[in-house]
């Protein structure tokens, strides 16, 4: 239970870090290249996935 906690928060994480990517025009391809919102949406996404990181981690089970 604990491995999957972990891989879900760094899924979450990897996918922040993506959107963010995407705001800041650095990924293409998508209509979220170049997207301002994107960057913000994204950066808020891998504080989730850092927190969720943090409680996987802790987790007895």
């Amino acid at each position: 239970m604990r491995l999957m906690r972990f891989v879900l928060a760094l899924i979450v994480f990897a996918i922040g870090l993506l959107w963010s990517l995407q705001g800041l025009g650095l990924v293409r391809g998508s209509f979220m290249t170049g997207q301002t919102h994107w960057l913000y949406i994204g950066i808020l996404t891998m504080l989730v996935g850092l927190l969720g990181l943090g409680w996987a981690s802790r987790s007895r089970i």
